[in-house]
């Protein structure tokens, strides 16, 4: 009978262990996802895909909430708000993670690819995993890159044709010091500022430029305050999708493989989307009065060669290992 009663305990025990593992799983999550940009731009469409598929794979348990155009703050105040576990998901330019994980820089380097398919090869390879895994340890995880696009630059007074061009301009970049120091190779005067102050200071001539992908300055209506859009092709840009650590670590197993999947199978479909988008919203800009350029190939060599300085001296002050990783990763993608 003793037996009996052990046996019959030991099964209590586990059943007590099992239910409130079985109530987690099946209690409803909602996640509040933030990013910059608009509800019309591709990162918004592939946080509306994410959440689709996450709410399938977890049969309607986890919902997202979208929060786009920085209602929840700009990239470093989201940033704080995931690491401090208020808020649960954001995608931000790779650029703002250089504060927190400096060789997160590599990504912002100067003319290192020069086709879509060598970013991807670069980002979803062992570079973008290696700099991924320094993140939990800042209160963040990531799950993947999401397309943004080559950057290009806008201003109100002259066509960019060559480096020479930008001597003087005033240009709002990304608060990212090789962005700082890519431009000032360049002779330009570059403007940190964060994104949602970005369109009213070039209303108010503050700054006579920026810089970003096609989607984002149609988006945005730079147009309405930029005349000059030039294909300077400078930095591929990518989103990464982050999220909050401490939420993470408060979901089962069973709900990370189905944030991981949900991101992976959106991943695909939001870089389709943007690359068409950003090849769209060249002719829509022509098509908005925005006065469009291409540089020559020797004068985007020309940029190559005076940007080279600053590549060099960032890649002194990074883990060696990460550049010798980056450095070969490059190597094997141009081949």
């Amino acid at each position: 009978m003793r037996t009996l009663y052990r046996s019959l305990a030991t099964a209590g025990l586990a059943l007590a262990l099992v239910v409130p593992a079985l109530a987690q799983a099946q209690q409803e999550r909602v996640i509040r996802f933030g990013h910059l940009n608009n509800a019309d731009h591709p990162v918004s469409f592939g946080v509306k895909r994410f959440a689709e598929l996450l709410s399938a794979k977890s049969g309607g348990k986890m919902k997202v909430q979208e929060f786009p155009a920085s209602q929840l703050g700009n990239e470093m105040q989201q940033q704080s708000a995931l690491q401090g576990g208020v808020q649960q998901m954001s995608a931000p330019a790779t650029t703002s993670l250089a504060g927190i994980v400096k060789e997160f820089g590599l990504v912002d380097f100067p003319f290192s690819v020069n086709s879509f398919a060598q970013a991807d090869a670069l980002l979803d390879g062992p570079l973008g995993q290696a700099l991924i895994a320094k993140l939990p340890e800042k209160g963040l995880v990531a799950l993947g890159y999401w397309d943004l696009g080559f950057r290009n630059v806008t201003n109100s007074k002259r066509p960019i044709t060559r480096p020479e061009d930008l001597e003087g301009l005033k240009v709002r970049v990304i608060p990212n010091p090789v962005f700082l120091e890519t431009f000032k190779a360049f002779k330009a005067n570059p403007v940190p500022m964060p994104f949602a102050e970005l369109y009213g200071a070039l209303e108010a001539k503050a700054v006579d430029g920026q810089e970003n992908p096609y989607a984002v300055i149609l988006s945005n209506k730079f147009y309405e305050v930029q005349k000059f859009v030039s294909a300077t092709n400078h930095v591929y840009a990518a989103n990464i999708v982050l999220v909050s650590k401490k939420f993470w670590d408060s979901l089962t197993p069973a709900e990370q493989k189905m944030m991981n999947d949900a991101a992976n199978e959106a991943r695909g479909y939001q870089r389709q989307v943007s690359r068409a988008a950003a090849q769209k919203a060249v002719g829509d800009l022509q098509a908005k009065g925005a006065q469009f350029n291409e540089l020559s190939a020797a004068e985007q060599k020309r940029m190559r060669e005076i940007a080279k300085p600053v590549v060099d001296k960032f890649a002194a002050q990074y883990d060696p290992a990460i550049v010798k990783l980056y450095n070969d990763e490059l190597a094997r993608i141009r081949k």
